[in-house]
């Protein structure tokens, strides 16, 4: 018979009560307003978001990394290990108390990512440094991944997003540095974000995480040649 969940810590955000909970000693799950948002059994998806996005850029001697959100580390984790030891990665969370929860009880279900040398912390908006970048305030990116909460979807009828919109999009493009690339997690396949990509002047490929199981998907995307636009690619 399986343990119950146990209600670790809580913290009240602008979508609803964020929820840590452990079942046993390394069973842990995150849910927002009762919502699983990720559980430490199934990380396929941000572990293969993370090694496409630093393999375009891991044999850089000294490459900028940017990963947002936190979650439970495993995307951080997968791009240190991808990453060389000249790397440097920021890495965003938009609440304090997710950055505190990979520094105590989750810790070391990423091998301690948070500790590595190589890692600075943003706590805010992920759109804060891509702006930073974009404007010449920071240096760029060579690599963006985004791994956040429903991924690109933009409901119907809502405002421009600040992280995928098409402008955002744009911010995101002029954010990186020459050969960047710009990885987003997604919940599944997502045509309209698609159209916005190539509308900001972004090629992109789509990935499926392995094989079978869920339907998350990864997209990557570069700066699309200035004379056209390459024809959208499929890549499974």
């Amino acid at each position: 018979m399986r343990q119950p969940w146990i209600t670790l810590d809580r913290a009240e955000t602008p979508d609803g009560l964020l929820e840590l909970r452990r079942r046993g000693e390394r069973d842990f799950l995150l849910t927002l307003s009762g919502r699983i948002v990720m559980t430490s059994v199934a990380h396929r998806s941000e572990d293969a978001l993370a090694r496409l996005a630093c393999a375009a850029v891991a044999g850089r001697p000294r490459p900028r990394v940017l990963v947002s959100g936190l979650g439970m580390g495993y995307t951080l984790r997968s791009a240190l290990d991808a990453l060389p030891a000249g790397a440097s990665v920021r890495v965003a969370e938009l609440n304090p108390a997710v950055v505190e929860w990979c520094r105590g009880p989750l810790a070391d279900l990423s091998g301690r990512a948070l500790s590595d040398p190589r890692v600075g912390v943003h706590v805010g908006d992920v759109a804060e440094p891509i702006a930073a970048a974009a404007a010449g305030a920071a240096p760029r990116f060579d690599a963006i991944a985004l791994d956040l909460y429903e991924g690109p979807r933009i409901p119907a009828g809502g405002v421009p997003d600040r992280v995928f919109g098409t402008a955002a999009l744009r911010v995101a493009r002029a954010a990186l540095g020459e050969g960047g690339v710009l990885a987003v997690w997604s919940e599944q396949e997502d045509p309209p974000f698609e159209r916005r990509l190539a509308s900001a002047g972004l090629a992109w490929e789509r990935h499926r995480a392995g094989r079978g199981g869920r339907i998350h998907s990864v997209y990557l995307a570069r700066c699309a040649p200035t004379r056209s636009l390459p024809p959208p690619s499929r890549r499974r």
